[in-house]
């Protein structure tokens, strides 16, 4: 089970994600999010974190262009896009996408991205709000897919026995504000994530 805790800001949250057993770190590279942080102090972070956890860069509308200048400066290993965001040939990616009444997963064509990050759809935000979704729509689905949306201890064994993702991402809910992690929720979701696959 891949499980990603996303929003990072901070080298404290960082490590004690790795050390709750989190495999993928998501840093928001999107100016509006209230969990935005620049490349420079992102490769501060990754310079100090032990090898094999992927590190993750969260874009919105972002331009190929500008793109690949952050991933090289801050060390990313993979993308996650939103919106009209566009990763060049030589980066790897995930592609996000928000769940609308009408979404249908056949649209999702497995030689696109390496994964599918689903999460609640919100007129608000492109995530990070804390709202759930109906997972028995992902059931079944064969592809790569990462829940995310309102995930936490309290429901992310639910959410996985439900719909047998490749992962689970989760932001808001296990936090003390945003940006900043609450250290026990966290440990707690990546625990629960950890232990429903067994």
């Amino acid at each position: 089970m891949m499980v990603k805790v996303c929003g990072i800001t901070n080298i404290e949250d960082a490590a004690a994600a790795i050390d709750a057993g989190a495999s993928a770190l998501g840093f928001n590279f999107y100016p509006e999010s209230p969990r935005y942080i620049d490349p420079e102090t992102v490769a501060g972070i990754a310079s100090r974190l032990v090898p094999g956890v992927l590190k993750v860069g969260v874009f919105v509308n972002q331009p190929a262009g500008s793109l690949k200048d952050i991933v090289r400066a801050a060390g990313l290993d993979i993308v996650q896009l939103h919106g009209a965001s566009f990763a060049p040939s030589s980066v790897r990616f995930w592609r996000a996408v928000r769940m609308r009444p009408d979404f249908d997963f056949a649209s999702l064509d497995p030689l696109e991205a390496e994964a599918f990050l689903i999460d609640a759809f919100s007129g608000e935000a492109w995530g990070g709000t804390g709202r759930t979704w109906d997972w028995t729509l992902a059931a079944g689905v064969n592809r790569r897919l990462i829940l995310a949306g309102g995930l936490d201890a309290t429901n992310v064994r639910e959410a996985i026995r439900v719909a047998r993702p490749w992962g689970v991402d989760a932001c808001s809910r296990i936090e003390s504000s945003p940006g900043k992690k609450d250290h026990a929720k966290m440990r707690a979701f990546v625990e629960a994530a950890l232990a429903e696959q067994i």
